[in-house]
This record gives C-alpha cells, structure tokens and sequence, in this order.
C-alpha cells in the first residue's frame, strides 16, 4: 500500500508498510498511481505513453522496481499477522494520570472536566490517597522500570503541597524498588510562582502549559469565572518558565474550536511570544455546541495546516523554526511496532486515578460510572473493561486498516470515539480527515528540510527496553 499526493510543490509517496518516504518527479509520481491501481510495468507504459518518452517510462519503471526489491515500496504488511501476539502480552501499568485536584479557577468554555468537576463533585487528592496510587503503580509495573505519572486537573497546582509531597514519595520508592519515576505537570499557570517553577524545573521531565494562542481567543474561551480573561497574567510566566527549561521538556498547548479555524495564527503568535514547543489541539465536543468543530470546517482546517507547514518550513530556513507537536514524526525510529499498532494504552497501561482513588481507562472516561475499573486500594476489578481496551487496535477497525496514516495515528482516542460512536473500537471520522492531512504536512515538512536525503526509511523495531 502507498499513499500519493502533492504538498507545497512537492510529489511524495509514503510506502505505508515501511515507512519509507519518497520525493519524486512528475513521471515517478504518474507511474506509481497507475502501479497503485493495479497495472502492470506494461499496462502503466501503455497508459503514459502519450504524455511521457518511452524510454523515460522504462527508466522510471525500473527505479521504482528496484525500490519495490529493496522493500521501499509496495511493501507487505508484516504486523497484520503478529497483532495477537500484542494483545496477548501480560498488562503491566506504566503510567497514571493523577487527577491531584478536581477544582479549577478558571471557567473554560470547552473544558470536559466541567471546571474540573468531572460529573461529580469538587474534591482534592489527599496524600493518602496519592501514596496508594503511585504504590500501586509499581506494584503492578511488572519488570518495567521507567513509570509515568502526571499530575493532572482540574488545576493541579490548588494542590501543590500534596504535589510535593508525592514526588519525594516517589524519589524515595524509586531506590527501594528500582523503578525512575518521569512526573510531569499540566497547569492553566494562574497560581505559577518561582517556587513551583523552581520545584518542576528539578522534578518534572515535562510541564503542559495551556493557552490558546492570540489574547482575542485565549480570553473567550479560558476566562476566570468572573468573565475575564487570564491570557495577561500567565504570558509573562510562561515566557519565564519556558526560558527556565531552556525551550525544552514542555508544551505550551491550546485548544482551537469552530471560533477560531484560522488556528494557524494563534500557533505563529505563540511562536512570535519565543516558545519553541508548540501544540494546538481540536477541540472535540458534541455537535450542539456553538464552538463545535462540524464536518463542513474540515476544508478550512486542512488549508490551515498547510498554511503553518509552508511558514515552518520558511521559519526553519530562517533560523527560527519551533516545534509543533502534530508535525513531528521521527521517520528514523519512531514509536515502537506495539505503539503504532495499539496507541496510547488507555484502559491497561495507562490509567487515571481520581481523587478518592478509583480508576478509569483514561482523563476522559473519569465520571462515567460504565469505566469504573476499580480502585488503587483493591486494584483493577473490571478484567472485562481491560480486555476490551486490550482489543482496540489499527486492524480492529476496518477503516484504520485501509488508512494510510494508521501507523502514525494508531487508531485515534478511544474516548473520541466512544464519545461519537458508542464504542472504543470505532473511529471519530471528523478526527480521522485532521489526523490524515497532519501526517501530510509532516512528511512534506520532512522533504522540504531533508539536504541530500531523497528518501526516508523508518524502521521499526518489534520491542524495546522501553516497552519492557
């Protein structure tokens, strides 16, 4: 399977089995689509010989044959036969999403946690309760060594000494079991200080830091309960934060809804403010929302990923390029062969921990009773629900396993799609057309970059030290 298509002046062609990425000629490209559908080297010259020289066709048909031996193109699809040896590996917990305080004091407009409610009421993570989760963690990580934990809102820092203290707890099981603990943080920056950032910047091996880009569309949309708007108060600290972690192990990370499409603007003015790690995420919610994201933006959203591709690239020449987190893919390494193929692990390897202590599959599932999995005193008691995320994977999904994107996207959110279809193991179609045209841009990226490198090969590996 290959996919074709043409971006910024540019002819590309992904070979999806292998991850190699071609950059080609006019006559490569019309070769490979009538490879593509199905022809045979003579029956592909015969359809071009009106518009290109025999010889050309020949000479191109025998590149692209030497490619097809090399395993560069029209490879075989290796992991469809081994997806069950994945499914059928011990579930070891690497990872919780600690909900440290189910309070906020902002008022987001598009925010699935209900200020941070999450369907139930307000509360605060004891330390009790934190101690539990993290020995929980390793006591289900199984040989693994290297254990996440973020803590997460509502807004985590209305519990920042229980945040501190966790941590230490943490540093102190470290040595006893042998695990590394990588703590990260997600903060709406309202109550960031120089203690806090101090404290994340010799602990945390991540900081989030939301805004939503341009002060018109961050102050709609995150304003305090009182209606105004925090974008003035948290610039001059993130500004400060990402400098302290000199540009490095951090996000500042936003939502853009149906108000603001040209989203590629509030990526460039969040760039134009010096950060240099970058996310703006679509925001998913029900169609009768006003800020929803509906079927006929699709359009406008795809020409503004191309739009802050094409600025990338020019920005990068420049000097002065940023990251954006939907454009990076590593075409030398990537995910390993289980990521790619089952995604995020949510519901097994990953879990969200309440503040009293029951889990759910993921951040998003917290509240709604139909996830409950158990709790970290008694542990996982729906075995049902972990075999049922166990089973969500690119080939469980008719329209993954035809998806060109599927080893970059590895399925999409569980939650998305329960959300929209009423099941795990579906797809969220709107997320799909924006996940697909990001893949797009990122490998043009990659070709518009790339000095003496005219095609890429990514190898994947079937495990790793770090899936053990």
């Amino acid at each position: 399977m290959i996919h074709l298509y043409k971006n910024n002046g540019y002819n590309l062609c992904l070979d999806v089995n292998s991850g190699s990425v071609h950059v080609v000629d006019e006559l490569v490209y019309d070769v490979l689509q009538e490879l593509a559908d199905g022809k045979n080297g003579d029956a592909a010259a015969a359809a071009l010989s009106g518009k290109y020289e025999a010889e050309d066709i020949r000479e191109a048909l025998e590149e692209c044959g030497e490619l097809r031996e090399q395993g560069m193109l029209f490879t075989e699809d290796i992991y469809r036969d081994s997806i069950d040896r994945f499914k059928d590996r011990p579930t070891v917990v690497k990872a919780l999403c600690l909900h440290i305080a189910h309070d906020c004091n902002l008022a987001c407009r598009y925010c699935f946690a209900e200020e941070g409610e999450y369907h139930g009421r307000r509360a605060l993570m004891s330390y009790e309760v934190g101690k539990q989760a993290l020995d929980f963690l390793i006591e289900n990580s199984g040989n693994r060594r290297n254990l996440e934990v973020d803590f997460f809102g509502g807004e985590p820092t209305m519990n920042w000494q229980v945040v501190k203290d966790l941590v230490r707890y943490g540093r102190e099981q470290e040595k006893q079991y042998g695990k590394n603990f990588r703590f990260t943080l997600t903060t709406n920056g309202v109550l960031l200080n120089d203690e806090i950032m101090e404290f994340c910047n010799r602990e945390m091996g991540n900081v989030v830091l939301s805004i939503d880009g341009r002060p018109e569309v961050h102050n709609r949309m995150r304003p305090f309960r009182n209606g105004k708007g925090s974008y003035d108060l948290i610039v001059p600290k993130y500004q400060k934060f990402a400098e302290s972690r000199h540009q490095d192990k951090y996000y500042v990370r936003g939502t853009f809804t149906h108000y603001n499409l040209d989203f590629a603007k509030d990526v460039l003015h969040l760039a134009d403010l010096g950060f240099k790690q970058i996310s703006i995420e679509p925001v998913v919610a029900p169609p009768t929302e006003d800020y929803a994201i509906r079927e006929e933006d699709l359009p406008v959203i795809c020409e503004q990923y191309d739009i802050l591709a094409k600025e990338m690239v020019k920005r990068e020449k420049e000097g002065r390029g940023f990251n954006f987190f939907h454009f990076m893919i590593d075409l030398t390494g990537g995910p390993c062969v289980y990521k790619r193929l089952s995604g995020c692990g949510s519901g097994g390897e990953y879990l969200a921990v309440t503040p009293w202590g029951d889990l759910y599959p993921c951040h998003q599932f917290v509240g709604n009773e139909k996830f409950l999995l158990g709790n970290v005193k008694d542990g996982v008691i729906r075995k049902d629900l972990v075999e049922e995320f166990k089973e969500v994977n690119v080939y469980s999904k008719p329209e993954c396993s035809q998806c060109f994107a599927r080893f970059y996207c590895s399925g999409g959110c569980a939650a998305n799609s329960y959300n929209f279809t009423g099941s795990v193991n579906d797809v969220y179609q709107i997320g799909c057309v924006m996940q697909r045209k990001r893949v797009e841009c990122a490998l043009m990226i990659k070709a518009a970059l790339a000095k003496e490198q005219p095609e890429f090969t990514a190898e994947s590996c079937e495990t790793c030290a770090e899936c053990e």
